[in-house]
């Protein structure tokens, strides 16, 4: 039987639901049998795997590794993905250094199978949080197939705090953010702006996202986000706006207008 997440209704009340019952929710996904299976054979097996050829030759042990990036969807890339891990993160044109989602950069260091690399496979730590990883953004796809705005929501509070309290300068962050789809979409429903806004010049979008969230927090330093309480502020605005859209697109102008006039 597949796992369906409890999500009574959507917007901030759903979320607090979701919340209250995460911890439940989540144990109850992960101890499914299917689950605990993929989990053991990926801790059995990737000890053994020595290159990056070994692991994307495996394609149970490749869906976990994936998964616990949100990088799911390249599971078929087979010939892509060998390219990340073996090109490593040492040198600055590997292929993981040049994409602009830098999961993918995370994804490679996390298995050390480039040159110069200290090879992780054989972590066993390592790889028991990337095996609990997978399952917590497996479960992360389940939700979103209920809510996808509840999906985002909750890898932000992870990712987001996580990025905040990275070293690098301020700009350094904002450029990270803008290469990871969920938070970038998180950030630009969250300040209110337009579809068309990501295409705009790079250094333009900086300026934009800094000014927006400055107006709002009062701080355009992401490093804020490392206050769980301003992580929770974000996502209730982001909620709240993507609710807002949501109904606003399902009205008509006719329906406004009645709206309007009976009130």
């Amino acid at each position: 039987m597949t796992f369906q997440p409890v999500i009574p209704t959507g917007g901030i009340v759903g979320w607090r639901f979701l919340q209250r019952s995460y911890d439940t929710q989540l144990d109850s996904y992960a101890s499914s049998a299917v689950n605990e299976r993929e989990t053991q054979y990926f801790l059995e097996k990737i000890a053994k795997v020595q290159s990056a050829e070994d692991l994307v030759s495996d394609r149970r042990l490749l869906q976990v590794a994936l998964g616990a990036f949100g990088l799911e969807d390249d599971i078929n890339n087979r010939y892509f993905i060998q390219k990340v891990l073996s090109d490593g993160t040492n040198a600055d044109d590997a292929l993981s250094n040049r994409l602009s989602d830098k999961r993918y950069r995370e994804f490679s260091a996390a298995f050390g199978l480039g040159p110069g690399d200290v090879r992780k496979t054989g972590l066993i730590t390592n790889m028991e949080e990337i095996a609990r990883d997978n399952v917590v953004s497996r479960f992360e796809i389940a939700v979103g197939e209920s809510d996808e705005r509840m999906r985002i929501s909750l890898y932000a509070q992870h990712a987001l705090s996580d990025l905040a309290s990275q070293t690098g300068s301020a700009d350094t962050k904002w450029f990270d953010l803008m290469g990871l789809p969920p938070l970038r979409s998180m950030m630009e429903t969250a300040l209110g702006l337009p579809s068309s806004f990501g295409g705009l010049d790079i250094d333009r979008q900086l300026e934009v996202f800094k000014d927006r969230l400055s107006s709002v927090t009062g701080s355009d330093d992401l490093a804020q986000f490392t206050d769980e309480a301003a992580v929770a502020q974000l996502t209730d605005r982001f909620l709240a706006r993507s609710q807002i859209a949501q109904l606003q697109s399902a009205i008509s102008p006719a329906q406004t207008a009645l709206i309007l006039l009976g009130g």
